[in-house]
């Protein structure tokens, strides 16, 4: 089976992980609407990324998504969401939420922008783990869409 897109129920899936991990690469064969970290940035003109200016990035994130959700649409989110605290504010919004962590083994390129102090979710519920340096986009995209089918 090849899948050139998942097309989602109404829910948010959260695609995060350090720098370089496939999070855009996948949220672009999602069939929704896709807030990508980088852009969102670019968009606000946010440059802080102290741990309280990412939470700030992060949260208006959420509310964006929360927002596009409401209204019956399915949203991608796809950010580095290193902090336990801004993925609860989020599960604060709506149980509607998907989380799969992206990682990679080896070097990619970006190693020197991953967040220092990254909480990694080792033992956080309703979550999906898949590396990506053993799993290509097609073998992603399978395991998202039994994750989240």
């Amino acid at each position: 089976m090849v899948f050139s897109t998942i097309q989602i129920l109404k829910m948010i899936i959260v695609l995060f992980g350090q720098p370089h991990s496939g999070k855009s690469t996948l949220a672009n064969k999602i069939d929704a609407h896709n807030i990508d970290g980088d852009k969102l940035r670019e968009l606000f003109a946010n440059k802080d990324y102290s741990k309280e200016g990412r939470i700030k990035n992060l949260n208006r994130a959420s509310d964006i998504a929360h927002y596009i959700n409401s209204t019956g649409e399915s949203v991608v989110l796809s950010l580095v969401y290193p902090y336990k605290e801004a993925r609860d504010y989020l599960n604060s919004l709506t149980k509607d939420v998907k989380w799969i962590y992206l990682f990679y083994n080896g070097e990619r390129g970006r190693e020197a922008n991953h967040v220092k102090d990254f909480e990694y979710p080792y033992l956080e519920e309703n979550s999906l783990q898949i590396d990506t340096s053993a799993n290509n986009i097609e073998q992603s995209l399978i395991k998202i869409n039994s994750y989240v089918g």
